[in-house]
């Protein structure tokens, strides 16, 4: 069994989870490679890889990562077309996708190795440009955004679906969130929760002029696509924690991409229970 280790910031505080980590692998006799850039971090000495060509040649059974869900966004690219599983260990905050909790690591690894879990295949958007954008990296696992970027004016986002003209949004931005970024960007903007399988896109406008005008949810095998304007000649374009510079030239269309992200949960995790835990759900600090 070999398993890739994938972290993006490492922390002191981190190493005492990362050795309970690898040697609780050792003790399994799994072979572990870990992330180049984050392997220097640590200063020690560890087998490495450094790009999506070398893990590939690795073949790899597992990826886990260590950080928060910023890290599993960070390897969906790492891994593009290998569907390779992601166990995502929480070292951040909130830990949607990055269900296992630092002081689960062993208990997550004897259930991987007993084969105790379940794999959760997530949909992914992908962005498409008359001026290309992103490369060949133009996926995501959460959202893609338009913002404003120069200036402080808003901007005006005309949006389409399936060619036919849903709305002209005045706005600091848009976002288009799968269900798994549903409880990102888009839930801080107000935007919905939606179940990971629903097969939906949730439209999100930032800071709206128009008050009236409110999220809405769409079927994912939609094709939205954007023209922008605004006083400024460059806004602002993500994907996840990717970004380029865009133009009124560009116009801009997203629906579901073909890849796939497959994340490990652990049998006692599950969507609704971690709502209520993160999102506080029923709490009352009243009581305390």
């Amino acid at each position: 069994m070999r398993v890739a280790i994938y972290g993006q910031k490492y922390k002191e505080e981190h190493q005492a989870y990362l050795d309970t980590l690898l040697n609780k692998l050792k003790s399994m006799s799994y072979d572990t490679f870990m992330f180049q850039d984050y392997a220097n971090q640590t200063g020690k000495n560890y087998d490495t890889y450094n790009s999506h060509e070398e893990l590939n040649a690795l073949k790899p059974d597992l990826m886990i990562t260590l950080g928060g869900d910023g890290t599993i966004l960070g390897a969906t690219i790492l891994i593009q077309k290998m569907n390779l599983p992601i166990l995502g260990i929480n070292l951040g905050r909130l830990g949607f996708l990055a269900s296992t909790e630092k002081n689960k690591i062993e208990t997550a690894l004897e259930a991987w190795d007993r084969g105790d879990y379940r794999i959760e295949e997530r949909s992914m958007l992908k962005a498409t440009s008359t001026i290309p954008i992103f490369s060949e990296n133009n996926v995501a696992l959460n959202d893609f955004t338009l913002l404003k970027r120069d200036t402080s004016s808003m901007i005006k986002v005309h949006s389409y679906i399936n060619g036919k003209f849903l709305n002209s949004y005045w706005a600091d931005g848009l976002i288009v969130a799968t269900p798994t970024g549903s409880t990102g960007y888009s839930l801080s903007c107000g935007g919905p929760i939606i179940f990971p399988t629903s097969g939906n896109f949730a439209i999100t406008p930032v800071a709206p002029h128009n008050l009236n005008v409110r999220p809405i949810v769409v079927p994912d095998d939609s094709e939205i696509t954007f023209n922008i304007e605004g006083r400024s000649e460059h806004f602002l374009c993500t994907l996840d924690s990717r970004f380029e510079t865009v133009s009124a030239d560009h116009e801009i269309t997203v629906k579901r991409s073909e890849l796939t992200t497959k994340l490990v949960f652990l049998p006692e995790i599950e969507f609704m229970k971690t709502i209520r835990q993160k999102l506080s759900w029923g709490f009352d600090k009243r009581n305390i």
